[in-house]
């Protein structure tokens, strides 16, 4: 099996494994016993400590340990809003953040604070004005990560940091997939990440919070790590979690070089050897090893599954999944295709053979899945129908709808339409993606029975 799904969770790293199996010998005592036991336990702990501030660039005593990434990002907004409540409650992300952090603002707006979310360039990019555009004087905090873990694109931090800097409002940051290729830049005054992003354990995040800012951990009181993450330290999973941390930014210079050959690889054969692809993210700016593309007339859960059969474990930000009804709230931001969608995330080590594997199967594979599904061949001809058509997709789930309106489109004549009825959320997002691939006119949308009516003119 090829694995291709590193942005979920990356192998685990050798060095993560013999440390984590040394570390339960000596790791398991309480570190706060004065006994000898737990002397050697508090050595272990302090000396992860502070390889881990090292490698993140900041002091030993603005680190602690959390249960996971997402208990890290919780624990992190909740006290920086709660240690700024007298300047105001009004939060600032970014519309492509991990879900951790959207769920955070939910809860925050439900108990009365407010949020702005920052739109995002078709590239997934934030522009450091929209978040500029978005401070107020009550604004408590804002929140930015450093790359997007669905399509790779790496964020402006520290011209955002900056921004924020000027207007006195801290901004956190969601580092947990790109820790592992090198400290964040710029002015942050709060850092989240997770271990499991870069072959480190799973069950240890760590959270950063800067000499200065203000910060009121939330919960009952626990004199564990500073009060910021109650309970008993894994200790043998903290220190794997810093050597393998450790280990990977050792490696990441040469690692970066060659998976970014292999993804720049896949983005730039994919399209030439499968019709009607749109490859997302930054083609520039982004991670190494992560590269995203949808392809049109594809059921995504089946895509994933074939892809399983001869191999290969992918991905899907895709509505047509199991999982979910409604596109990936990253490429419903961006405005690009969602149906279809494969994000292929390589870890270290990944061989040049299997990304020419996946490359020589990936056609076959798309051909097998659209013909399954009766989607249109790449040069259909053209079809006598009436100059405006109307395509009854309700009831019909992605990539349906779009598959139904490419085959009526080689008839309808230039300057006619067609409307597609619809009650799947995914052609609000894929059917104006499908006219700008096609270089077509997407007019707009307005209410129907049982649906939504989507109106397309052909212009050529």
């Amino acid at each position: 099996m090829a694995y291709f799904d590193a942005a979920s969770a990356a192998p685990l790293h050798p060095v993560a494994r013999q440390a984590l199996l040394a570390a339960l010998d000596d790791g398991w005592a309480d570190p706060a016993r004065l006994y000898r036991e737990g002397r050697k336990a508090r050595m272990l702990l302090d000396a992860a400590r502070e390889a881990a501030a090292e490698a993140v660039g900041c002091r030993a005593d603005e680190l602690v340990f959390t249960p996971s990434g997402t208990r890290a990002v919780h624990t992190g907004l909740a006290g920086a809003l709660a240690g700024r409540r007298r300047v105001g409650r009004h939060l600032i992300v970014s519309a492509v953040e991990h879900s951790s952090v959207l769920h955070s603002a939910e809860a925050f707006e439900a108990e009365g604070g407010s949020v702005t979310q920052v739109p995002v360039h078709r590239t997934g990019a934030v522009s450091p004005s929209g978040y500029a555009a978005a401070l107020r004087t009550d604004t408590a905090l804002a929140v930015l990560q450093s790359a997007n873990h669905e399509v790779g694109t790496a964020q402006p931090v520290a011209e955002v940091a900056e921004v924020c800097r000027a207007a006195g409002v801290p901004l956190l940051v969601d580092a947990a997939q790109s820790l592992g290729w090198g400290p964040v830049e710029g002015g942050w005054s709060l850092l989240a990440a997770s271990a499991h992003k870069w072959g480190g354990p799973s069950g240890v995040g760590l959270l950063v919070v800067r000499k200065g800012v203000r910060f009121a951990a939330q919960g009952p009181a626990d004199e564990r790590e500073s009060g910021r993450a109650p309970g008993f330290e894994n200790i043998p999973a903290v220190v794997a979690a810093v050597a393998s941390l450790r280990a990977v930014r050792a490696e990441a210079a040469q690692e970066s070089v060659r998976l970014r050959e292999l993804t720049e690889r896949i983005r730039a054969r994919v399209p030439r050897l499968v019709p009607d692809v749109e490859v997302v993210g930054d083609p520039e700016h982004r991670l190494p090893g992560i590269v995203t593309f949808s392809c049109l007339y594809v059921d995504g859960e089946t895509l994933l599954h074939e892809l399983d059969r001869e191999g290969f474990a992918v991905s899907s930000g895709s509505s047509c999944t199991s999982s979910t009804l409604t596109p990936s709230h990253v490429l419903k931001a961006m405005g690009v295709l969602s149906e279809g969608n494969v994000r292929v995330s390589l870890p270290l080590g990944t061989a040049e053979e299997d990304v020419e594997r996946f490359l020589t199967v990936l056609p076959g594979v798309v051909a097998g899945v659209r013909d399954k599904l009766g989607a249109p061949a790449a040069a259909a001809p053209a079809a006598a129908e009436p100059a405006a058509l109307v395509v009854d997709a309700l009831g019909k789930r992605c990539p349906i709808p779009v598959i139904e309106l490419a085959k009526v489109f080689p008839g309808v004549p230039v300057g006619g339409t067609v409307r597609v009825l619809s009650d799947d959320e995914a052609a609000r997002l894929d059917i104006p993606a499908w006219c700008e691939m096609r270089g077509q006119e997407y007019v707009g949308e307005e209410p129907a029975d049982g649906g939504t009516a989507y109106l397309v003119r052909r212009l050529g």
